[in-house]
């Protein structure tokens, strides 16, 4: 049994993920970045392990061609390609802006579209065809390898497409990319395309080929993995599917469709998914582009679970309601969401996260007080759980508890907060002020003040629960304590508390984590 196993391990194909995220995903409306947030997220990629990186249109600008330089000239272990349309001009500044690069290629490109040469390109197909075989040719001077991509391929006529992919062969081309750049192809129609192009090419045996799949119709993971039943040998992607109009082929969908379920179609890759999460996040931030709740994979609830038989079943064994293990994509587990659907179980096991165990009229109590509070808001926050308990139990289980915040702005001064913190120890109440650039800096100066723990403030998610002027934000914060990662949750109208409750629920978990059972504060306001 074993040796079957290794051997069908031996057998798989290897998929070579080319990531797109600084080009094809920077064209985004909304999403450029600077010079030196391209390097950062470049790093990144490599160390997720992609195999190619293509990062910038070097053409388009001096901070893009620099960027591309320095990319180029500090990440060895990755292939760097340069990207131009078939003009002279974009192909020198691809050459020159990857020429450090310890492993290059360059990507040519063209429209094949009838649709596109007559509207963008206005040029015959005779044209197009002695275009790019002189750039392709022109290209092979500078590099050994050439990718050549048909712009609009799925869109275009096949006798034109045999054409211009045998064209480019003949000039040299090495990498043959066929993109479906409006995501019109469907699955079945898409993956035989590339056995037909083999077939009736000449010399179409001889190459590699790639895809670059958008998703216009929500079908880019699946047209890419078509075309690797295909005989693709290379997947183009972005990290959470970024890219013009409905993205592209999204890295994380397409890496973990192949690592859950790459025995059913032969393939690996190479990327490390234990850093999927921490790229999503790092490309999120960078772009300024929220990741959807229902984003597969990295999304917000892919992996949370509020109804009260899913949150059992996942509880007993997590098989049964999850086909992929979050940690192992570096992606924090909080797998239990608290909502009116939640039970008895889910609640049990979300405080005992935090070292808390009721006796069983204490549950009861909690339970009944729980199911009120999920009527009137969605979510039931851990701040606010930790308050039914207490209630519960007529005790203090936080450690620490903000009763009050002040926040001064202006527009020409810096931001002045003071907050008063309870602590449960001895009832004892204490007001620290700080400044700050932002408000929100203010406030968790004066809290660091207050909660003398060496938490490292590492992201702050802000979501709207509602519209119109009463509306709610959820603020979500993570915190760092000795390699471990802390959330907590708060919503509130007024955003900054939202985000100051949740940091002080944060640290109150880090606090609470080291205990095996809490011994409650008797309540000193009941006495």
């Amino acid at each position: 049994m074993s040796t079957q196993r290794s051997t069908d391990q031996q057998s798989k194909r290897r998929i070579r993920i080319f990531d797109t995220t600084l080009r094809d995903g920077e064209q985004a409306p909304g999403a450029s970045m600077k010079p030196e947030q391209k390097v950062v997220i470049a790093r990144q990629l490599a160390r997720l392990g992609v195999d190619v990186i293509e990062p910038g249109f070097a053409i388009s600008s001096p901070g893009e061609f620099n960027a591309i330089q320095q990319i180029s000239r500090e990440l060895h272990d990755v292939e760097i390609c340069g990207f131009a349309r078939c003009m002279k001009e974009d192909i020198d500044a691809a050459v020159a802006a990857t020429r450090d690069a310890a492993r290059r290629r360059l990507h040519l490109f063209i429209s094949s579209s009838q649709i596109h040469l007559d509207f963008q390109l206005r040029k015959s197909q005779d044209e197009v065809i002695r275009v790019l075989r002189d750039m392709v040719a022109y290209g092979k001077q500078f590099v050994d390898e050439i990718e050549f991509s048909p712009m609009d391929a799925s869109r275009s006529s096949e006798e034109f497409l045999f054409r211009v992919v045998e064209s480019a062969i003949e000039e040299g081309a090495t990498i043959i990319n066929i993109p479906d750049t409006m995501g019109y192809a469907m699955p079945e129609e898409f993956g035989p395309l590339f056995s037909r192009i083999r077939h009736n090419v000449r010399g179409g045996d001889k190459v590699v080929y790639s895809t670059h799949c958008h998703n216009d119709l929500g079908l880019a993971v699946a047209n890419s993995l078509a075309a690797i039943r295909h005989g693709v040998t290379q997947v183009e992607v972005s990290v959470n599917g970024v890219g013009e109009r409905a993205g592209n082929c999204s890295l994380e969908e397409l890496v973990m469709a192949i690592q859950t379920r790459g025995d059913a179609i032969g393939v690996e890759t190479g990327v490390n998914p234990e850093h999927i999460y921490e790229t999503s996040r790092l490309v999120s931030r960078m772009m300024h582009f929220p990741i959807a709740f229902n984003k597969p994979i990295v999304g917000r609830n892919a992996f949370q679970h509020e109804s009260g038989i899913h949150q059992d079943g996942l509880l007993k064994n997590r098989n049964t309601y999850e086909i992929m293990d979050p940690e192992a994509m570096g992606i924090p587990r909080s797998m239990i969401v608290l909502g009116k659907h939640s039970g008895r179980h889910a609640i049990k096991h979300r405080i005992a996260e935090y070292g808390i165990q009721l006796a069983d009229e204490q549950l009861d109590d909690l339970y009944t007080r729980f199911k009120s509070k999920a009527d009137e808001q969605k979510i039931i926050t851990d701040d606010v759980l930790l308050k039914l308990v207490s209630e519960s139990t007529d005790s203090f289980l936080e450690p620490y508890t903000l009763m009050d915040l002040q926040v001064i702005a202006g527009t020409n001064r810096s931001r002045i907060a003071s907050v008063t913190v309870r602590r449960a120890e001895d009832g004892g109440e204490e007001t620290f002020a700080g400044a700050g650039e932002g408000p929100l800096e203010a406030v968790i100066h004066c809290l660091r003040q207050a909660i003398p723990i060496e938490a490292v403030f590492e992201d702050l998610e802000l979501h709207s629960l509602s519209t119109g002027e009463d509306a709610s934000g959820e603020a979500v914060v993570s915190v760092m304590y000795q390699g471990e990662r802390y959330r907590g949750t708060a919503i509130h109208r007024d955003i900054i508390l939202a985000a100051a409750r949740a940091y002080v629920s944060a640290c109150n978990s880090v606090l609470l984590s080291g205990r095996n059972s809490v011994e409650p504060t008797q309540n000193v306001a009941a006495q």
